[in-house]
């Protein structure tokens, strides 16, 4: 879950994700779908911008787990939503990238393999602080795991879970300035 990434791996990944982009870039305008092609484009215009965020708020170890989790074999699939790209200098990187680490070993304990399980994360830098919304769509099996996470004070911080289902998760936190 914590591999440490050196360089040549993260350009070997990076390139075969440019280079299936491309492809299906390609693929689209072979087969003279001009639309289809022009939404590819968009979608990776859009998805620079949200990568060019979350760089942009000074937590680069959080950051580089966010960015290459879906490199990796995991239960579930990462999204992620950054509302602005203002710097969070006030954040501790280090505790945040374990916190994620562990709640992510925890999530990925807990759902059902072979099951299309998506994890959302959108966070959103405000003037007082930064709140952080995370979503989840898929199979709990072990909902008494994930509740015991969150009652773990000396992991989390004030966190508000709204939902807890055999399908969903839904929970928010603020780390203020």
């Amino acid at each position: 879950m914590n591999k440490d990434w050196n360089m040549i791996e993260v350009l070997r990944y990076a390139r075969h994700d440019w280079l299936n982009k491309i492809q299906l870039i390609k693929g689209n305008l072979a087969l003279n779908k001009i639309d289809r092609a022009k939404e590819i484009i968009d979608d990776i215009v859009a998805e620079a911008r949200q990568e060019a965020k979350l760089t942009n708020l000074n937590v680069p170890q959080f950051a580089s787990q966010i960015l290459t989790y879906n490199w990796e074999n995991h239960l579930f699939q990462l999204e992620y939503d950054v509302l602005d790209g203002s710097k969070c200098d006030y954040l501790d990187d280090e505790w945040l990238a374990n916190w994620t680490s562990s709640f992510f070993a925890c999530l990925n304990s807990s759902i059902k393999q072979y099951y299309e399980n998506h994890l959302s994360v959108t966070i959103d830098p405000q003037i007082e602080g930064t709140r952080f919304f995370f979503d989840f769509r898929g199979i709990i099996t072990n909902k008494d795991q994930v509740d015991a996470f969150f009652k773990n004070k000396s992991t989390a911080p004030q966190i508000n879970v709204q939902l807890l289902t055999d399908q969903e998760l839904s929970f928010e936190f603020f780390l203020h300035k």
